[in-house]
């Protein structure tokens, strides 16, 4: 448990904790990671707190340099604590011969089909089994998130899944960060607010939503990876307690 969390975020932290102990115990559970700003303030909040909860990332193999990078300080500062889960090489190597390497340029379908054998593949492997699932979202990231519920039923994936920072400002997050001095990817200090593959995201410009870095040549309405479907149910905490 956190002994002392940063001035002004206590009650932040504590609903965030209740959250992944919740989690926790529906064991087993599982956080992915791809080590943004958000995750790392989950990774903290797991480590720290020695909860019972397996971390996981996918390494899609177009993931920029400084997140790997990350991924090396992570392990020094936290030890080896996390699991890497990479894309079937045989689903890959079809998709690169059906599309081209970067074909996801080219429409929406090629890009949701390169995130699905890079992503949306690996992660339900990592998810097989599990009975809950921890994430790093957060309600005000774009519009496709804005109803976010702390708790939800994903049908998907036949788990529970958890948002524990659904009502963290991004201001919030890193004040958690840098008091706590968290390890973060050096992107955030380069305008990068969402950190995806190197391909699908840029910096942002001021004023710009901080997911507008994210598959820039989309409508906003279309810029998921298919990590997180609208299959859900909400589930109110009072009445899950």
């Amino acid at each position: 448990m956190l002994m002392n969390p940063p001035s002004g975020l206590e009650s932040p932290v504590a609903s965030a904790l209740a959250l992944l102990q919740e989690a926790a115990g529906l064991a087993p559970a599982v956080f992915s990671t791809s080590f943004g700003a958000e995750d790392m303030v989950v990774f903290d909040l797991i480590r720290k707190s020695r909860l019972d909860i397996a971390i996981v990332t996918l390494d899609t193999g177009r993931l920029p340099e400084p997140t790997y990078a990350l991924m090396q300080k992570v392990r020094e500062h936290y030890g080896a604590s996390f699991e890497t889960v990479h894309p079937d090489p045989q689903a890959l190597s079809d998709l690169v011969r059906a599309n081209g390497v970067n074909g996801f340029y080219q429409s929406v379908e090629n890009r949701k089909a390169c995130c699905a054998v890079r992503k949306v593949q690996p992660l339900a492997r990592a998810l097989w089994a599990k009975r809950a699932w921890i994430t790093g979202l957060r309600a005000q990231q774009s519009v496709t998130r804005d109803a976010l519920p702390p708790r939800e039923y994903d049908l998907a994936y036949c788990l529970e899944k958890f948002n524990p920072l659904f009502d963290w400002s991004e201001q919030q997050v890193w004040q958690y960060l840098r008091t706590n001095a968290v390890p973060y990817n050096s992107l955030h200090d380069q305008g990068y607010p969402s950190i995806g593959c190197a391909p699908c995201t840029r910096a942002i410009s001021v004023g710009e939503h901080p997911r507008a870095g994210r598959w820039w040549w989309e409508d906003p309405d279309t810029r998921e990876c298919g990590l997180h479907r609208s299959e859900t149910r909400t589930i109110r905490l009072r009445e899950a307690a």
